[in-house]
């Protein structure tokens, strides 16, 4: 085969498919596709909401991604015949108190000085916009250009798509990258079989460095930062769009479902791999939601979980060649990986096929962190 893909989430997916419509034969390695980070996240397309200063280019690259959704999405499900639940009807940001309204002002500010577009709200024109939120909301930004999507649904429709397309699923675990001539050449499996391909991507999120094989120094550290994760239900309209809130300081979001669901989330924690849900991080949750939304607490409870994002050391995607031959990454992509997947998938398919990083990764491959034998 020409790609080897191991880790079945998002990223890994939509480069599979990617590069299989570049003609390439593939295949995705995974024991459980579509479970890890994917399955729990809340599938928000929001590239500035988190902004932070010193990060426009990952700003950049992740509205260069949001705006290949609708394309991405309209092609998935023709192929498919799936559908994926994805809107673009824009994120409202607001907040609770006046310390909090400040804060929403200074991205505001920041956001106008590198050109993006918001519009400042009164608290009142939030509530018109969604009248379930609390009397106390002091104010907020719109980000029309915003939108979300179910990365559960996605992922389903990814994994068909890559085999309709002609692409493999493996549905094992990958134990040892096979190094031959300090080259990549394939993988093996649990049970003790090779795969055997020219290129090896390395997509398994925060997993990605669990694998025996690799040269020392080889890749960056990926670490796995808990998230947890709450979906409530209701019959009766609730919210109309992604909200994401500010209460005394707290980040909290609100995502509404086409069939009713609402996702509620979420914790940041760095507990390692650790992925048990606790009261205590319920309760924050259910908490600053309800300072934003009151009727939240009449909503019919349908599940809780905890899912592990994938950190690099600066908290941005890693994509690119490692150093030896025939060996790449696409991991590392945090918050980002359902908003990334457009673009990561369309590099990732160009480095397989041509062997050169698009110019959209430059500023995002493993060597800003020193080169393989450095690190």
């Amino acid at each position: 085969m020409d790609a080897l893909i191991i880790g079945a989430g998002v990223i890994g997916l939509a480069t599979a498919w990617r590069a299989a419509g570049r003609g390439l034969a593939v295949t995705v390695v995974d024991p459980a596709p579509a479970s890890g980070a994917s399955y729990a996240g809340a599938g928000m397309i929001t590239p500035i909401s988190e902004l932070s200063y010193g990060e426009e280019p990952l700003m950049h690259l992740g509205i260069a991604s949001r705006d290949r959704y609708a394309g991405f999405v309209a092609e998935l499900e023709q192929l498919t015949g799936m559908t994926t639940d994805y809107r673009a009807d824009g994120l409202l940001q607001v907040a609770f108190d006046a310390d909090d309204l400040a804060l929403i002002d200074d991205l505001r500010r920041f956001q106008e000085s590198v050109g993006v577009r918001a519009e400042a709200l009164t608290g009142r024109e939030c509530r018109r916009l969604e009248p379930m939120l609390a009397p106390s909301v002091r104010g907020g930004l719109l980000a029309p250009d915003d939108g979300a999507i179910d990365p559960r649904r996605l992922c389903a429709a990814l994994l068909d798509a890559v085999e309709r397309s002609g692409g493999t699923i493996v549905r094992t675990r990958v134990t040892e990258i096979i190094m031959e001539r300090d080259a990549a050449a394939g993988v093996r499996l649990a049970g003790g079989e090779e795969l055997r391909a020219g290129q090896v991507v390395l997509a398994a999120g925060s997993w990605t460095g669990d694998l025996k094989g690799l040269p020392p120094r080889t890749l960056p550290e990926i670490r796995p930062v808990k998230g947890q994760i709450l979906r409530l239900r209701t019959r009766a309209p609730f919210l109309t769009r992604s909200t994401r809130g500010m209460v005394r300081g707290s980040p909290i979001y609100l995502v509404p479902r086409s069939d009713g669901e609402v996702v509620i989330g979420a914790t940041q924690e760095e507990l390692g791999f650790d992925t048990t849900v606790t009261a205590g991080g319920l309760w924050e949750l259910l908490r600053d939601a309800r300072e934003l939304v009151p009727g939240v607490t009449e909503l019919e409870f349908a599940e809780v979980i905890a899912g592990l994002r994938p950190g690099s050391p600066d908290n941005a995607p890693v994509l690119g060649p490692l150093g030896p031959p025939g060996l790449h990454i696409a991991s590392g992509h945090f918050r980002g990986g359902v908003l990334l997947a457009p673009i990561t998938g369309d590099i990732m398919a160009e480095l397989l096929a041509t062997g050169r990083v698009p110019a959209a990764a430059m500023p995002f491959t493993p060597e800003r962190f020193g080169r393989a034998g450095d690190r």
